[in-house]
C-alpha cells in the first residue's frame, strides 16, 4: 500500500494518533490531504524517510553524549 492513514502510521510507530497528527502539523512528517473530506495520508516512502532520519538523529545524539 503506497499511502497510509494516520491511524496506520500511529500503529506502525507504536504511538498515539495525536502524536502523529502533531508530526504532520509541524511538517516533520510530510503528508497530503486527499478527497472531499480532506483525509490525511502519509506516503509509505515518507514514513520510511522519517524513520531513517530519527535513526540518524539518535546516532548523532549518542555520539555527542559519548564525547562529553
Amino acid at each position: 500500500m503506497r499511502f497510509l492513514r494516520l491511524e496506520d502510521v500511529a500503529e506502525e510507530l507504536n504511538v498515539k494518533l495525536p502524536q502523529v497528527r502533531a508530526l504532520v502539523k509541524s511538517g516533520e512528517l510530510p503528508a497530503i490531504q486527499i478527497g472531499g473530506r480532506g483525509m490525511w495520508r502519509v506516503e509509505r516512502v515518507e514514513l520510511e524517510n522519517y524513520i531513517q532520519q530519527r535513526y540518524a538523529q539518535a546516532r548523532e545524539e549518542i555520539a555527542n553524549d559519548s564525547q562529553s
